[in-house]
C-alpha cells in the first residue's frame, strides 16, 4: 500500500456520524433490535473496533492468543487500514457490533468483523453490501482456508474462488476470492 495518498487520517476522521439504517426483516429472531446503523468510522471508534477484532478472532481461533497481537493490530489499523481504506462501522443500540474495511482503489476488502453474538444475523451481509456499494466495480479478499464458514458466506453472496495465496503476515495458506458486479 506504500505510495498511496491517505484517504482519511485518524486526526481527520469524521466527528459526526452519517447514518444509514437497515431494518430487521419481520420475524428475524436472530437479530433482536430495531435497526442496524451504518456510519463512517471515527477516530473515537478505534478502541472499540480493535477490541471487537480481538474478541471475534479469539472466538474463531481459541488456540491463538489474540490479546498478545493487539499492539501489532493497532499499528496495522493505524498505518495500513485507516489511511487507505473506507471503514464503515455497524452499530446496534449505540454499541459497535461490526465493521468492514475496503479500499475502492484496489477493490481489496481486508476485514469484515462482526460481534460473535451477531453471527448468523444479517450484520455481515449488511456490511458486505456496503462494501459492494463502496467498490461497485468489484471486490477481492483473502480468506483463511480453514475458515469454512466465511468461505461459504462469500460464495453464497457472489464471490468466486480466484486462486491460492499465502497470508502476508502468517504465511498460512489462504483462498483468494473475488466478486464482480454483473452487467
Amino acid at each position: 500500500m506504500a505510495g498511496l495518498v491517505p484517504a482519511i487520517s485518524l486526526r481527520d476522521a469524521p466527528l459526526c456520524p452519517i447514518n444509514r439504517d437497515h431494518r430487521d426483516k419481520p420475524g428475524d429472531d436472530k437479530l433482536r433490535m430495531s435497526q442496524i446503523t451504518l456510519r463512517p468510522y471515527c477516530a473515537a471508534d478505534e478502541d472499540a473496533a480493535i477490541e471487537l477484532w480481538r474478541r471475534t478472532w479469539q472466538k474463531h481461533y481459541p488456540h491463538l492468543n489474540f490479546t498478545e497481537r493487539v499492539p501489532w493490530w493497532r499499528e496495522r489499523w493505524r498505518q495500513e487500514l485507516v489511511p487507505v481504506a473506507r471503514v464503515v462501522v455497524a452499530e446496534a443500540d449505540g454499541a459497535l457490533i461490526g465493521f468492514v474495511t475496503v479500499d475502492p482503489e484496489t477493490m481489496y476488502l481486508d476485514q469484515i468483523v462482526v460481534a460473535t453474538e451477531y453471527w448468523g444475523s444479517d450484520v455481515a451481509l449488511t456490511l458486505l453490501n456496503e462494501a459492494k456499494r463502496l467498490s461497485p466495480q468489484g471486490l477481492e479478499l483473502l480468506v483463511n482456508k480453514d475458515n469454512v464458514r466465511a468461505i461459504r458466506f462469500y460464495e453464497k453472496h457472489g464471490f468466486k474462488y480466484a486462486g491460492e495465496d499465502k497470508n502476508p503476515v502468517s504465511g498460512k495458506p489462504v483462498n483468494r476470492m473475488a466478486w464482480r458486479a454483473v452487467g
